[in-house]
């Protein structure tokens, strides 16, 4: 374990012996929860850093926070089998990062594909999420929102500067998210890329974009209501972009009526997928978190 910019760096084993990393923020808290977030599809520990600060610092109740990148992001190391990159394996290796931390339970955020990391979690050790925030992703994905990230990928530019980098991200991205300031736009491409000889490139396997562009959306994709119905006993707060093309208002509507304890909220002038350091979410989340705490407790 080694510590950079304020927090650890966290290695471990995959089953398969890949080696994964996590950041750690603060400190274990007997009572309280751990939080576990889940970035999206390309995405990797460094979306949750603001987040994951207020949580663990900031908060009424602090926390300990375990942001994850996912095998071929981040610091873990990148699978020569390409077949590896899936919602199941990366499951899995999220459940050999808990034992690995001894963690047996937490909250779990999860952006995008983190959502849906969960929604297996929930099929595969149901014990281990205490509560959930699914940030903009549900049961159902709309196939004109996988199309938007499939154009986004092969489209993907090569700036040299990072001025260069944001001014692509506002092109593709600044219609759905009208409401982001400079720092947000700052932050997001400081978290997408890193700096090399060759000068920024996306801190993703490149064979991750191969793979998006060979889905066929022309087939309807599989829902995940039996799966998120699995959930329906544990507190769950769903953040939606108001924006967004992949959660529908029609599926969060659907997912209120099938789970009784669900939250809601929406963010105005964000698409997919809002950025949870931003306006009032990370006090939000922070209740929410709380809240659900006290529920267990008392029960």
């Amino acid at each position: 374990m080694s510590s950079t910019g304020g927090f650890p760096d966290f290695f471990y084993v995959a089953p398969d012996g890949l080696r994964l990393h996590a950041r750690l923020y603060g400190e274990a808290k007997p009572g309280h929860w751990p939080v576990i977030c889940l970035p999206g599809l390309t995405r990797n520990a460094r979306d949750f850093h603001e987040l994951a600060l207020y949580l663990s610092t900031r908060s009424p109740v602090p926390r300990q926070v375990v942001a994850f990148d996912y095998r071929g992001r981040g610091q873990s190391a990148y699978d020569p089998d390409v077949s590896h990159y899936n919602v199941g394996v990366e499951a899995s290796d999220i459940l050999a990062g808990l034992a690995a931390l001894g963690i047996e339970g937490a909250a779990f955020i999860g952006t995008s594909r983190g959502g849906l990391i969960i929604h297996v979690l929930g099929a595969l050790r149901p014990a281990v999420l205490k509560a959930i925030v699914l940030n903009d992703i549900g049961p159902v994905i709309e196939p004109a929102g996988l199309a938007h990230i499939q154009s986004y990928l092969e489209r993907t530019s090569k700036p040299k500067t990072f001025t260069e980098a944001m001014d692509a991200q506002r092109s593709v991205h600044g219609k759905d998210f009208s409401k982001l300031t400079d720092a947000d736009w700052t932050r997001m491409v400081g978290a997408l890329n890193r700096e090399t000889d060759q000068g920024l490139l996306p801190d993703f396997d490149p064979k991750l974009v191969d793979m998006v562009a060979n889905l066929d959306l022309s087939q309807p994709l599989p829902a995940l209501w039996p799966q998120f119905e699995a959930l329906a006993a544990i507190p769950l707060l769903a953040i939606r972009g108001a924006n967004s093309r992949l959660l529908s208002p029609e599926t969060l509507e659907q997912m209120r009526q099938r789970h009784p304890m669900m939250e809601a909220i929406a963010v105005e002038g964000q698409g997919h997928a809002p950025f949870l350091e931003t306006g009032s979410l990370p006090g939000d989340i922070a209740t929410f978190l709380d809240q659900a705490e006290r529920r267990h407790q008392t029960k």
